[in-house]
């Protein structure tokens, strides 16, 4: 009876949840990558394994939400500065792979007797390169920083973007199939470049103002809500014209890289692509088909010779073409000749438009799962090698060679005071990313050219995301003890390498920020009554050099008084707020000159 009162899905969902907490810890154990973890719990529990579920096919109309998802925060990361900074690898680099591995391909599918459609979209679909799967290999290594990872990092960015065009030649390629009219064309074209229009329309003109209105209502459920309905609904746009889901989501993402709630849109979206996507692997790991491998294997096994060899021997001649010593280009070759999750999103896309039949598209995402599960193998054997150069004694400068990260800065809280050290750490050209939790600050600043987004900064995800992670310096400028308490914690916790500088309210907050350890702190009062108080002896005719002995002689009893109240208590030390500063033998002959 309880079982047959259980709700859709429910056994299907604890069999899913217990094969990925099991096999994703064992495959980041070995090193492999949560990724592997994934596709190999779908193959166990699945049709071809052990059978616990059904057909992955339906699994995938659910899990393909994980794909768009993706997609939008791809298209979150995509500000025009970080685009311009890395044109030369993103769009040199990163295109002459796709084209060049891509184009091979499609040769050697054609060679092997595949129709041209088929060719198309097994050698373009191969040539991309996993996402998920490398920038893990590089962010487990600590790597994603050097001048190779950063290389790395800009071509993955055009396979993320060659994904949109890749499955928009799908829907080409199925409708190639049938008669179309010249009026039929037009109209289609139409409707979808309207479809493209209302998009770009909203994304720029009505969702910020939107977003600007939610957040005043400091419900951060409605903030979320609203993030998925941009992301779904900008897809479900796309998809009612007959387009890519994902394309929408991209197009949203885009509108939205220069949005104050960048960063909280992508901490919000965040676990839900995650686990979605999750669900994407196990649903693409059921669809394996042991048998029908163990029956081509000669097959499957030339393929994976084919991807990994001749990719990685174009990624490493391109690289090195372009200006990448010796040891880099060796590292992108083994960190990107793995086939990618968006191989399976086109794989997929192509077997419903019916442009691959179901025996090659599971021949191909064969090839592609066992790419990925001998990439790590191809970089612990680099490893190994570079480790052997270094022990033989041979200093080998191009592999131990890597490129500092710019120094960033993350100011937490941008009012009157965050601006004024915004202004001091771009004077020196430095890096800064700002958030504040006041939708009126982020438009005020906004007005005088600061990029402020919207984020909470007692959420670890939050500051992950406006990167917290990579930041030389967290400056918290906000005005609230207790959220600043909050957000000092989640940094040394999460962030232990950021330097931690603080505004300080008062002095019983001066206190605290004390015993937490902060690198520096300074209270907001202090230095600007201090200034005042100068200006005061000044106008009452007090000599320069006694004001100056007043100045040193009220900071160094501050400090005392600082120290007892550490020890007894916030009244210790009142005495020494009355003390007259006495007056050195040798400033009595100076007591004639005036303070100008």
């Amino acid at each position: 009876m309880a079982a047959e009162g259980a709700p859709p899905f429910f056994a299907e969902a604890i069999v899913f949840l217990a094969a990925t907490v099991v096999a994703v810890p064992i495959a980041k154990r070995l090193g492999l990558g949560s990724v592997v973890g994934y596709l190999a719990a779908g193959a166990v529990i699945g049709p071809h394994g052990f059978q616990f579920l059904g057909s992955g096919e339906d699994v995938l109309h659910v899990a393909e939400l994980g794909v768009v998802l993706l997609l939008f925060v791809i298209g979150l990361e995509l500000d025009p500065q970080k685009l311009w900074r890395m044109k030369r690898d993103i769009f040199g680099l990163g295109t002459a792979q796709v084209m060049v591995t891509g184009i091979s391909f499609y040769a050697v599918a054609r060679w092997a007797g595949y129709p041209y459609s088929t060719a198309l979209v097994a050698g373009f679909g191969l040539a991309l390169s996993s996402t998920a799967f490398a920038l893990q290999i590089l962010q487990e290594r600590g790597q994603l920083s050097s001048a190779y990872g950063q290389r790395a990092f800009g071509i993955l960015l055009l396979q993320d973007i060659a994904i949109v065009p890749l499955l928009a030649m799908v829907a080409v390629l199925a409708q190639g199939e049938g008669p179309a009219t010249a009026t039929d064309m037009a109209s289609e074209m139409v409707i979808v470049l309207a479809a493209v229009a209302a998009v770009i329309l909203a994304g720029r003109y009505l969702i910020s103002p939107v977003f600007l209105l939610l957040a005043a209502s400091r419900a951060r459920e409605v903030m979320l809500t609203a993030a998925l309905l941009v992301a779904l609904g900008s897809a479900g746009i796309m998809h009612a014209v007959g387009l890519s889901m994902a394309l929408g989501a991209f197009l949203a993402g885009v509108l939205l890289a220069e949005s104050s709630f960048r960063h909280t849109l992508e901490a919000d979206i965040e676990p839900f692509r995650s686990l979605l996507m999750g669900l994407f692997f196990v649903a693409v790991g059921m669809s394996l088909d042991f048998y029908l491998v163990m029956e081509n294997w000669e097959t499957v096994a030339a393929g994976v010779a084919i991807v990994m060899g001749l990719k990685g021997l174009y990624l490493w001649g391109l690289s090195r073409v372009t200006g990448s010593p010796n040891s880099d280009a060796l590292r992108i070759a083994v960190t990107l000749p793995q086939g990618g999750e968006f191989a399976f999103v086109l794989f997929t896309a192509a077997v419903s438009e019916r442009l691959l039949d179901y025996q090659t598209a599971n021949l191909l995402t064969a090839v592609v799962i066992l790419t990925m599960l001998l990439t790590p193998v191809a970089c612990l054997g680099l490893e190994a090698l570079a480790e052997r150069v270094k022990a033989s004694g041979v200093e080998n400068p191009s592999i131990e060679s890597f490129e500092e990260a710019t120094p960033t800065v993350l100011v937490v809280g941008f009012g009157r005071f965050g601006m004024v050290v915004a202004q001091f750490l771009t004077s020196e050209g430095l890096e800064i990313t700002a958030i504040d939790n006041r939708p009126d600050r982020i438009a005020y600043a906004r007005k005088q050219g600061y990029k402020v987004y919207y984020g909470d900064a007692t959420r670890a995800d939050v500051l992950a995301a406006a990167g917290a992670g990579k930041a030389a310096l967290v400056a918290m400028c906000i005005e609230n003890d207790k959220v600043m308490a909050r957000a000092i914690d989640l940094v040394r916790e999460g962030f232990p390498d950021a330097l931690i500088f603080c505004r300080a309210t008062d002095r019983a907050h001066s206190l605290d920020l004390t015993k937490r350890g902060v690198d520096f702190q300074i209270r907001e009062t202090f230095e600007s009554s201090v200034v005042f108080g100068r200006a005061a002896l000044e106008a009452l005719g007090t000599p320069l050099n006694r004001i100056d002995q007043i100045e040193e002689d009220v900071r160094f009893r501050d400090e005392e008084r600082l120290a007892l109240q550490l020890q007894e208590g916030i009244f210790a030390g009142a005495d020494k707020l009355h003390r007259v500063t006495p007056r050195k033998p040798a400033d009595k002959d100076a007591e004639d000159i005036p303070a100008e």
